[in-house]
């Protein structure tokens, strides 16, 4: 009776790993590549019209880095997978790997801390609010979140002190208001850009009469947790991915380095053939180690 460790899945053949594995990097590599693409030409016509220096809350960017990583770890995956190429498979298995538990780690940190994360936060929007209306995609962002979240400003609507434009102190009609998009409205009725005017003189209980008061930084978070099945699958369909990029590239590592085992083990013993190797003692699945038994 000889015994021997066994590390491989015996119900993940070779070939099965591989093809999944080229698959699954492919279809990334490809998504990598249409994500970098498009936020190229955002970032182009973002150039034509931008007034403000700076890429604070720029789409344009956040889609640019995104592609770019996408795309550079989808290719070495691929890469890696077609010549089986250790080295290779092990960088994209551990930047997957590191990037999971960074983005897993960023959100434990910002639930323990909230109180900061907030903060932090509300000081963005508010670096934002003074550029509102030099930063068209701000300004986008910021119009869209106070429509469909039905809030003003960052923390609270006297936010809007910071622009230049709607300052109490400021000359003009949109001195001491809001944008109109912070304004209560009937789906039916005309859409009046200043129906905001003068918002900010008003105490808290009048200027809720005609405008939301509540920040938007309050009502996006408070929106989620009342749909927390969208929030829960939006995690999922973050971090689901890269675990099973990570799974897939650990089985076919070890496939691969067994492999490359047997074929010394025969160099180095002369064998022609070696036997077929039986898994009665291995773990649940037959991918745990277990011990090679043969007659």
């Amino acid at each position: 009776m000889a015994t021997g460790d066994v590390r491989y899945c015996s119900r993940f053949p070779y070939l099965c790993l591989k093809f999944t594995l080229i698959v699954y990097c492919t279809i990334f590599w490809l998504f990598g590549a249409i994500v970098l693409a498009v936020g190229i030409y955002a970032e182009v016509e973002r150039q034509k019209y931008k007034t403000l220096h700076g890429a604070f809350l720029a789409p344009a960017i956040i889609l640019i880095l995104l592609g770019v990583l996408m795309f550079v770890v989808s290719f070495i995956g691929v890469l890696a997978s077609l010549r089986d190429n250790l080295c290779l498979l092990k960088v994209f298995m551990y930047t997957l790997g590191v990037c999971l538990i960074v983005e897993l780690t960023g959100g434990i940190v910002a639930l323990l801390f909230r109180n900061q994360t907030m903060d932090l936060l509300n000081k963005n929007i508010r670096k934002g609010i003074r550029n509102y209306y030099d930063d068209l995609d701000f300004k986008n962002i910021m119009d869209f979140v106070q429509k469909e979240f039905k809030c003003c400003g960052g923390a609270e609507y006297m936010d809007w002190e910071l622009n230049e434009y709607h300052s109490c102190s400021a000359p003009g009609p949109l001195a001491c208001g809001v944008p109109y998009t912070c304004c209560i409205t009937n789906k039916t009725q005309v859409m009046n850009t200043m129906c905001g005017y003068q918002a900010m003189k008003l105490n808290r209980q009048a200027a809720q009469q005609f405008i939301h008061v509540r920040g938007c930084t309050n009502a996006v978070i408070i929106w989620f947790l009342d749909n927390y099945t969208i929030m829960a699958g939006a995690l999922f369909g973050v971090l689901f991915p890269q675990f099973l990029g990570v799974l897939l590239s650990l089985l076919y590592v070890t496939r691969v380095e067994d492999m490359i085992n047997e074929c010394v083990d025969v160099l180095l013993d002369g064998e022609a053939t070696k036997p077929e190797i039986e898994f009665s003692s291995v773990g649940c699945c037959r991918c745990y180690p277990g011990e090679e038994s043969t007659a």
